[in-house]
Parts: C-alpha cells; sequence; structure tokens
C-alpha cells in the first residue's frame, strides 16, 4: 500500500511540473522563439545584477588594467549599438576580471557580462574579442538562463518525484534509481547548453558583422579555446560546451546563410 501511495505523489509530482513548464511560455521578441521561461525581462535584470558583485569576487574582483577594462567596455557597446540588440529592454554592462590564469567569459541574466584577463591576453585581435562579447550578448538576448532556470526547475520535479516513487527506507539498493534518474536530469541539462552555445554563436556572427567586425575572427578563437583546453576536454556529449572544432564548422555555415553574397569589405579584424 505504501508503495502504491509513494507511486501516486511521485506521478502528481510530474505532472505539475511538467504543466507548470509547458504553461509558461513567453515569445522572446530577439529571436522570434517560443520559449518555457517563467520570469520576467526585469526579474531577469535584477538577477543579474545582484549576482554580478559575487561572480566579480571568484574570479579576483575587476582588473587594475583600466585601460583594457576600457577597450572591452567600448567594443561590448559598438556591439550594442550597432544592433538590434539596442531596441532590446536590456542594460549591458562588460566586466574584465583579474584572473589572468583562467579563460573564460560569461553572461548573466539581464546584460552583466564578464571576461577574464586570462582569455583577452589570449586574443590576437579586437575582432577575436568583439566575437567572444556577441556570444555573450547572444546569450542575454536569447534568455538561454531564463531559460536554464525553467529546465533545471522541471527536471529537478520529475528527479524528485523518481526518487519519491522509488525509495524505499527498507531497501537500500533502491536509491540507485534516485541516483540514475538525477544523472539524466543532468545529462538532459548538460544538452541544452549546448544548443545554447551554438545559438549564441549564430546571433554573434549577425552582431559582428553589423559593428563592422568580421565574424570569421570566431574561428580563431575557437582554436584559441582548443588550444587552451589541451584537447583535453573529453566527450563532448558529457561537456556543457560544444567541442571548439565542432563549432567552427557552424560558425562557417552561419557566415554562409548571413551573408550569402559574401562578406563585406573593410570589416575589422
Amino acid at each position: 500500500m505504501k508503495g502504491i501511495l509513494k507511486f501516486i505523489v511521485g506521478l502528481l509530482l510530474a505532472a505539475v511540473s511538467l504543466v507548470t513548464y509547458w504553461c509558461n511560455t513567453q515569445e522572446n521578441e530577439f529571436t522570434g522563439e517560443k520559449q518555457h521561461v517563467d520570469m520576467t525581462v526585469e526579474q531577469e535584470i535584477a538577477l543579474g545584477l545582484q549576482a554580478a558583485p559575487e561572480m566579480a569576487e571568484q574570479y579576483g574582483g575587476l582588473h587594475p588594467d583600466r585601460e583594457a577594462a576600457q577597450a572591452v567596455k567600448d567594443i561590448g557597446q559598438q556591439l550594442v549599438q550597432n544592433s538590434r540588440v539596442s531596441n532590446t529592454p536590456y542594460n549591458f554592462e562588460f566586466h574584465l576580471l583579474a584572473d589572468d590564469q583562467t579563460v573564460n567569459a560569461f553572461a548573466l541574466p539581464g546584460g552583466q557580462i564578464f571576461i577574464t584577463g586570462g582569455l583577452l591576453k589570449r586574443l590576437n585581435s579586437e575582432a577575436q574579442l568583439a566575437g567572444i562579447l556577441g556570444h555573450e550578448i547572444g546569450h542575454v538576448v536569447a534568455r538561454h538562463s531564463a531559460e536554464q532556470l525553467a529546465k533545471a526547475k522541471l527536471t529537478q520535479g520529475l528527479t524528485g518525484a523518481a526518487a519519491i516513487a522509488t525509495y524505499d527506507p527498507e531497501n537500500p539498493a533502491s536509491r540507485g534509481g534516485a541516483v540514475v534518474a538525477a544523472m539524466v536530469g543532468k545529462l538532459l541539462n548538460m544538452r541544452y547548453g549546448r544548443n545554447d552555445e551554438l545559438e549564441s554563436d549564430r546571433l554573434a556572427v549577425q552582431l559582428t558583422g553589423s559593428a563592422g567586425y568580421d565574424p570569421r575572427a570566431m574561428m580563431e578563437v575557437m582554436r584559441i579555446l582548443e588550444e587552451a583546453s589541451g584537447g583535453a576536454g573529453g566527450p563532448e556529449f558529457l561537456q556543457t560546451h560544444p567541442n571548439p572544432g565542432n563549432r567552427i564548422s557552424q560558425i562557417e555555415q552561419a557566415i554562409q546563410e548571413e551573408y550569402p553574397n559574401g562578406l563585406p569589405e573593410n570589416l575589422r579584424q
């Protein structure tokens, strides 16, 4: 009887999680896509502003090189002001982090964008920096963080339902079902992350070209990232980011689709 009751409770919890996820649908005004999100743009902005100081602290705070930091801000704002991004409600701010060892860049919801000194010093051109910042802007306008939060709530609800339905305190072996369910949920969210990265690459092609930067520089960025990883990233399926080599082919395709008649002349390298 207890087993049946737990199964019913788990089933109800799963149903509530699924209904909540599928009913929270909004159209992204920038991409035109239907998305499952359960927060407003204003909430995204507030969340990003709240998290920004803590994220900066994890990377040693802001970089002391004011000239380099200003260059990051200037290029970031060029991408915003010379594209449709300027029409979005997001207030973009670009930050150079003091960590000179870590190779990373990331965006918080709402428009707070960061790049580490460790990644910046590996770049060879403004166009490469524009490609990275354009990629992170893409995450923001595509509302990837809001999507990820909604998906995380869904998988948390489903894995919780599975744990309730399968766990038996008198049978320690039943814990395995909950562990497997949690692993499946984690892998699902990783897959979503890789799709987001590829979409941001495509958006970065649009943004860099609109601002007068050569989007082909993004392919060089992928090679830089691949070199920085030392080729030891492991199987792509178990990574949150796509293999840089695979992203190069996607970027090439995006450039061809965006510029079927060839790239404009005099693009900044």
